[in-house]
């Protein structure tokens, strides 16, 4: 198993810009491996219409002004952006970040989002498709692009459908995230590794991800025993106007104590 690492999901919902960015800086100073956000342009708790930035220029910022910590989303809403302009817009927050940016993405879901912008909503299944298409077109980009990423990007894919997303993290995801109490996350990873048997992959080469702790859920996760099921990043999800970060220190001071 590899080493356990956690990471802190800032959600850009109900808070001030600058609030957000304390927390980022301090979770970097205090040895978080990666800062997350995600990708909707309304909350999608409390007051729907409540203060909310968008994901992608926060990760830009996030890169600038953070040193250590990679810097993600969980995740990137693939319907949002042409892929070729995705993959210049990840090799750019790359090199701000100085070689820490991981692409997470899935294929969408918050219909309001696709409404108030004015993306084709589609179905579960054409998402997914596009999500399957656009993956290689984003690969084929990076490989263009002057200057080229700093390294190979890290794919995250967020989502546990068993028929296609499963398939397409086997086959394309460097790393893995899903949510769920720990029957459901077992019965997932155990479908994750008859996908990669089928399609010739390693499991052991793609990192399990979940979330241990999410404030605006109001849910806690038992981390050892997720352990015992192979996942081995834990996400910390918390929300404005402050951004607590107590749950993310007990975290910290878990993965350290772990030897």
């Amino acid at each position: 198993m590899g080493r356990v690492t956690i990471g802190l999901q800032v959600i850009p919902q109900h808070g001030d810009f600058e609030q957000m960015k304390r927390a980022w800086i301090e979770a970097d100073a205090m040895g978080v491996d990666r800062i997350y956000n995600w990708d909707h342009f309304f909350p999608l708790s409390g007051d729907r219409n409540g203060k909310h930035f968008e994901s992608l220029t926060v990760q830009a910022a996030m890169a600038a002004l953070t040193t250590n910590a990679e810097i993600s989303s969980l995740v990137i809403c693939n319907s949002y952006r042409n892929p070729n302009l995705l993959a210049d817009m990840a090799r750019t927050i790359d090199h701000i970040s100085g070689g820490r940016f991981v692409l997470g993405i899935g294929s969408g879901w918050f219909q309001h989002d696709y409404d108030e912008y004015g993306y084709e909503f589609g179905t579960a299944g054409s998402r997914l498709r596009d999500l399957d298409r656009a993956l290689p077109i984003i690969k084929a980009r990076w490989e263009k692009l002057s200057p080229p990423p700093l390294r190979r990007i890290p794919i995250l894919i967020g989502g546990s459908g068993e028929k296609v997303t499963l398939r397409i993290v086997a086959e394309q995801a460097d790393e893995w995230h899903t949510f769920g109490d720990a029957g459901a996350l077992a019965h997932k990873s155990r479908v994750l590794d008859d996908w990669c048997e089928k399609v010739g992959r390693d499991p052991k080469e793609i990192v399990r991800s979940t979330t241990i702790f999410s404030q605006s859920r109001g849910e806690q996760r038992d981390g050892e025993k997720l352990m015992e099921l192979g996942f081995t990043d834990f996400v910390v999800s918390v929300q404005g106007p402050d951004w607590d970060l107590k749950e993310l220190e007990q975290a910290l001071a878990w993965r350290d104590g772990l030897g």
